[in-house]
C-alpha cells in the first residue's frame, strides 16, 4: 500500500511556494463545459482529483493536455452528459458537473459523489435550488436531471452551502433571465469561479457577498486565468511549523485568505508577519493552547484546516477546545493522533486537546484527506518513524506534500507498494 514515512523531532524552516487551488480550480474546470471553445487555466494543481475531473471531461467528448502547471481544456466536442461512475464515486467535486451540464446541455446523469466520508454531506440544497429554475430530477443510484430550459430565479440558501452556491452560478450563466442567489457562500473559491466566468464573458454581479446576482447570456468566449494559491495547504504547512517549533515563510500566500487562521496562531503564542506580500509564522518559542476554536463558513476558521490546528494544539502547551459547526463527522485524524501520544477527548461536536510535551511515531491510517494531512503534522514533530497509509487520501489535494516539506527540512519520503 502507497504510504508516508517519516522521522520526526526536525523543526521546520526556510521559504515555500504555494501550490494552485484544489477547491478554486475544481468548480473552475467544471465550468469550462459552458464555453464550446478553449479555456486554458495557469498554476492548476496536479492532484489526484484534478486527474478525475480531467477524465470525466475526456469521456464526454472533451479534449485536455498539460503544459507545465498550465491546464488547457477544449469543450467544443462535448457529446455526453452521463458523468462515468468509476469518476464520480472517487470524488465529491464531481457534482459540480451538474450544473455546468444543466447549463450546457439541460441534461445531466451523475452517479452519487464520492470522496472524503466526512459527514453525510447531502445535495438536497443543490437540487431545491435547481427545481426553482426548472430543473426535474430522477433519483436512484443515479441523479438523473433534466429541463426545457433553465430559468433564472430568486433562490434562498438556508445554510451558505458552497457546493449549492457553486452549482446554481455555473447553471445561471446560459439561463434565460436573471438568478439572484440569496445566502450565498462567501468562500474565496466563489469569488475566484464568479472572476473566471466574468472573464469569459458572464454577467455576474455579487461576487464575495451573500447575495449573487447572474444574468444570463448567450454564449461565452475563450479565456486565459490563473489559479489562486491554495490557502488550505498554506495553512497545513503553517500548522506544521507551529507543530514543530520551526519558522517558514510563503512565498505567494493567498491574498486575505488566512487572517482567521493567523489570528489563532496568534493566541497560540507564534509571531506572525506579514511582509513584502509574504506570510512568516515563527513558532521557535514554542506555542500554547487556546481555549476555543470554532469552524464556520468564510470568513470564519475553516473546517479543512480543523485536523491540522488539531495536530499542532496536540502539541502546545495547556488546553485547547476545537468544536466542528460544519460536519457532524470530522474528527477521524483523532484515533491516529491519539494512537501517537496525544491527549484528545471527543464530546459530540467538540474536541477537547490537553497538549503532551512529544508524540511517538508508529503506524496510522489516512482515513481522509485533511486528517491525513494531520498525521503529516504529527508525525513532522514526533520522535521517531511515523508510517502514515493510504497516501491516496492526501495526494487528492496535496500536489506533493513530501517534496514540499522536504524543502523545508522535513525527513520524509513517499513509498509505492
Amino acid at each position: 500500500m502507497d504510504r508516508i514515512e517519516i522521522l520526526g523531532g526536525h523543526p521546520l524552516y526556510g521559504e515555500i511556494r504555494i501550490q494552485g487551488s484544489k477547491n478554486s480550480a475544481l468548480p473552475i474546470i467544471a465550468a469550462t463545459i459552458l464555453h464550446r471553445g478553449v479555456c486554458v487555466l495557469h498554476n492548476c494543481p496536479k492532484i489526484i482529483d484534478v486527474r478525475y475531473m480531467i477524465q470525466i471531461l475526456i469521456r464526454i467528448g472533451c479534449e485536455a493536455h498539460w503544459e507545465a502547471d498550465t491546464l488547457v481544456i477544449d469543450a467544443s466536442g462535448l457529446d455526453s452528459s452521463d458523468i462515468p461512475a468509476e469518476y464520480a464515486e472517487k470524488m465529491r467535486s464531481s457534482i459540480m458537473m451538474l450544473g455546468s451540464l444543466l447549463g450546457r446541455t439541460k441534461e445531466a446523469s451523475i452517479p452519487h459523489p464520492g470522496g472524503c466520508v466526512i459527514g453525510k454531506r447531502p445535495i438536497d440544497l443543490h437540487i431545491s435550488g435547481l427545481s426553482r429554475m426548472g430543473v426535474d430530477f430522477r433519483e436512484s443510484k443515479i441523479l438523473e436531471a433534466k429541463a426545457q430550459k433553465i430559468t433564472g430565479c430568486p433562490v434562498e440558501l438556508p445554510f451558505p452551502s458552497v457546493g449549492a452556491t457553486e452549482n446554481l452560478i455555473l447553471a445561471a450563466v446560459l439561463a434565460e433571465g436573471e438568478t439572484r442567489i440569496n445566502g450565498a457562500a462567501m468562500e474565496p473559491e466563489i469569488f475566484e469561479l464568479c472572476r473566471f466566468l466574468k472573464a469569459m464573458g458572464a454577467d455576474i454581479q455579487g461576487e464575495g457577498s451573500p447575495e449573487i446576482c447572474i444574468r444570463g447570456v448567450k454564449e461565452l468566449h475563450d479565456v486565459e486565468y490563473t489559479i489562486i494559491p491554495d490557502r488550505i495547504v498554506a495553512g497545513t504547512y503553517l500548522c506544521a511549523a507551529a507543530a514543530t517549533k520551526g519558522q517558514v515563510r510563503l512565498l505567494n500566500p493567498p491574498k486575505g485568505q488566512l487572517n482567521a487562521l493567523l489570528t489563532i496562531m496568534r493566541q497560540m503564542g507564534a509571531v506572525c508577519r506579514q511582509e513584502d506580500g509574504t506570510v512568516v509564522v515563527d513558532a521557535t518559542e514554542g506555542t500554547h493552547g487556546v481555549a476555543l476554536v470554532e469552524t464556520q463558513p468564510y470568513p470564519g476558521f475553516p473546517t479543512d484546516m480543523q485536523s491540522q490546528l488539531m495536530a499542532a494544539l496536540a502539541v502546545a502547551d495547556g488546553k485547547s477546545t476545537i468544536r466542528e459547526m460544519i460536519f457532524e463527522d470530522r474528527f477521524k485524524a483523532v484515533d491516529g493522533l491519539v494512537k501517537m501520544g496525544a491527549h484528545i477527548q471527543i464530546n459530540g461536536k467538540e474536541a477537547v486537546i490537553e497538549g503532551v510535551s512529544g508524540l511517538a511515531g508508529t503506524t496510522v491510517q489516512a482515513e481522509e484527506l485533511r486528517g491525513g494531512a494531520a498525521l503529516v503534522i504529527a508525525g513532522l514533530c514526533a520522535q521517531g518513524m511515523t508510517y502514515i497509509e493510504n497516501r491516496v487520501f492526501i495526494d487528492r489535494g496535496y500536489e506533493d506534500i513530501c517534496r514540499d516539506l522536504k524543502k523545508l527540512g522535513g525527513n520524509i519520503h513517499s513509498r509505492d507498494s
